[in-house]
């Protein structure tokens, strides 16, 4: 009866955590072809719908609208990485797939952005000079590269959920939570989100609906910088803000300690 009955509940519990790990499966593959979408949409590259194409309407409008749905992002996007928040989320969402969820969420945001995004074409700049245009293209995918790049320095299948279900599948327990430095991160603190800033800003076409985009995008990326440092200097204490005094936030520097 007893040895039954623990049979079942392995089982069960197998059973379970594959579930959790195919969902976390398909909530890293929605990521990856909503960021996809997001660099086409961006670069106006092979996407049905970019920043710069569907019905104009009124420019006030079309900006409220705009920096709505990036707000609406930023907001989801900060508060589901808050600790106090994933304690919470975590009494009704199973541990293993609480990153997952998060970048699931992450993605919808996105793809909500992709469909509502209200075109302003007028242009604030337009490159001439092919030197400069190749030069303007060649930031925007360093900026990506770099971008995706960051997220192998410190731990792609853990930023997108997928390391925290292979733990709950395995039945291993998570390593122990370590300040470490690997590469960029040596001279800038946030190299992803400089990736962000210049895969944002680099464009030889740049249309106000484009501009609305970058400027609101920026002061997003600073304040969640600000929340990120605050829990990075909760969690490391004075090895976090020693770190900050030696190394630039979003521009590249090194101070000697």
């Amino acid at each position: 009866m007893n040895a039954d009955y623990k049979l079942k509940k392995t089982t069960g519990n197998t059973a379970k955590n594959l579930l959790y790990l195919l969902y976390s499966l398909c909530s890293y593959v929605i990521f990856l072809l909503t960021f996809l979408y997001l660099i086409g949409f961006l670069g106006s590259l092979l996407v049905p719908k970019n920043i710069d194409s569907g019905v104009y309407r009124h420019g006030l409008v079309a900006t409220v609208i705009d920096i709505a749905l990036i707000t609406l992002f930023a907001v989801q996007h900060s508060v589901m990485a808050r600790e106090g928040f994933k304690k919470k989320i975590t009494r009704l969402i199973p541990a293993p797939i609480e990153r997952a969820t998060y970048v699931l969420c992450s993605s919808l945001m996105l793809i909500l952005l992709f469909i509502l995004w209200q075109p302003i074409p007028a242009k604030v700049w337009s490159a001439q000079s092919e030197v400069l245009r190749a030069l303007l293209n060649g930031l925007y995918w360093a900026g990506w590269g770099l971008a995706l790049l960051t997220t192998f320095l410190i731990s792609h299948l853990e930023l997108f959920g997928l390391k925290q279900a292979f733990r709950g599948f395995y039945k291993t327990q998570p390593e122990p939570l370590n300040f470490i430095t690997p590469c960029l991160y040596k001279v800038v603190r946030h190299p992803m989100y400089l990736g962000f800033l210049i895969a944002f800003w680099a464009t030889p076409e740049m249309t106000i609906g484009h501009l609305v985009f970058a400027l609101t995008c920026t002061a997003y990326i600073f304040v969640g910088t600000h929340l990120e440092e605050k829990d990075m200097a909760r969690v490391f204490g004075k090895q976090y803000l020693a770190y900050q005094q030696q190394v630039g936030m979003l521009l590249p520097s090194r101070k000697k300690p």
